[in-house]
């Protein structure tokens, strides 16, 4: 009892009343109380950002009595330049929806279909209807070798309209992007030029499964690769041949950008495939091949002339074990789902 002298009495006896022993049980109560919530204040670590932003909280994983927070990787809503970086259900993506919805505007989807890709078409453009660009006028531009393989007509909704573009056939897939960039801006000097005032380019073996609206839209706009979002800048693939017109140095590079979707003002874009087409030329005549074929090209450009609006992996992404995680999947792609599978899961999949 040396802690609490005042109880001694003058004979030396050890005398507590119930009122002493009543506060000394309140106090002891109160510190155990303090230390346990500092204790549980300290384990509890807010979700990332991106969540908040999303109007979301990040799921919780419970283990018995235990809850642990799953682990949220950095998801910034700026790229290092100040462009936006989107994610469709985020706040900042419901005012560039909100600004653009306050004007009309036309807006062009072109696809190269050649080969065995027209069986991709019409799932192609059915899913566009329902999620790309809902509300806004669209014209769909499709490049191809076989306008044959778009009978019957797809029926479309109010403000949609399809514009077959023939091209020559081009056997092979590495041929085909050797000559995707030129095709693109030969499109775009006519007729697209003056017809829309934004034009996106996607490869037709994607399926859209979730809106894709007008936070899209910008002067020039890239998406970023599934696979290498997150990853360290020595893991991209850009072109390390020399002698390559799509060389990229040690130095150089944000991002790691997918050809599976890209777009922007038509001026922006014929820009960018005009210089891709040419760089793809000079390659040629030197006998060079990039590893990438037109990403590689497509990502030097970008380097040199940085996107003014950056979609994240849910504007391109496939199942694979390094694909980041996205909260929505919005443009999927079949032909790189594919790739990633098995054998067998090919079979399965009818790839």
């Amino acid at each position: 009892m040396a802690l609490f002298p005042f109880c001694k009495t003058p004979s030396g006896a050890v005398r507590v009343t119930r009122i002493q022993l009543f506060l000394y049980c309140f106090l002891l109560s109160v510190i155990i109380y303090f230390l346990h919530g500092r204790k549980e204040a300290v384990g509890v670590k807010s979700p990332h950002s991106i969540f908040h932003a999303l109007g979301k909280d990040r799921g919780k994983l419970t283990t018995g009595k235990t809850i642990v927070k799953a682990a949220v990787p950095q998801t910034p809503l700026e790229t290092p330049w100040g462009a936006p970086l989107v994610w469709g259900d985020a706040r900042n993506s419901a005012v560039r929806r909100a600004k653009f919805a306050q004007r009309e505007i036309h807006t062009g989807l072109l696809a190269l279909v050649v080969g065995k890709y027209a069986k991709f078409v019409r799932r192609f453009l059915s899913s566009a209807e329902t999620y790309f660009l809902p509300g806004q006028t669209v014209t769909y531009y499709i490049l191809t070798d076989n306008p044959r393989s778009l009978d019957p007509p797809i029926e479309l909704g109010p403000d949609r309209q399809l514009k077959v573009v023939p091209v020559a056939e081009l056997p092979g897939w590495e041929r085909l992007a050797h000559r995707r960039m030129s095709l693109l801006a030969d499109a775009i000097r006519n007729p697209i030029g003056s017809e829309v005032e934004y034009i996106f380019c996607a490869d037709i073996d994607q399926e859209f499964v979730a809106p894709v609206g007008e936070e899209i839209l910008g002067h020039l706009v890239a998406t970023l690769h599934p696979e290498l979002y997150g990853m360290p800048r020595n893991a991209f693939p850009y072109e390390a041949e020399e002698l390559s017109s799509a060389y990229v140095e040690e130095d150089e590079g944000d991002y790691y950008y997918t050809s599976e979707l890209y777009g922007g003002l038509v001026s922006e874009m014929y820009k960018l495939a005009r210089a891709c087409s040419l760089l793809i030329l000079q390659d040629q005549a030197n006998g060079v091949v990039a590893r990438g074929l037109e990403e590689s090209y497509l990502n030097r450009y970008l380097i040199n002339h940085r996107p003014t609006c950056v979609l994240s992996p849910e504007y391109s992404w496939w199942d694979s074990a390094l694909a980041a995680d996205v909260p929505v999947q919005r443009l999927l792609s079949l032909g790189r789902q594919c790739e990633a599978l098995d054998k067998q899961k090919r079979e399965e999949h009818k790839c």
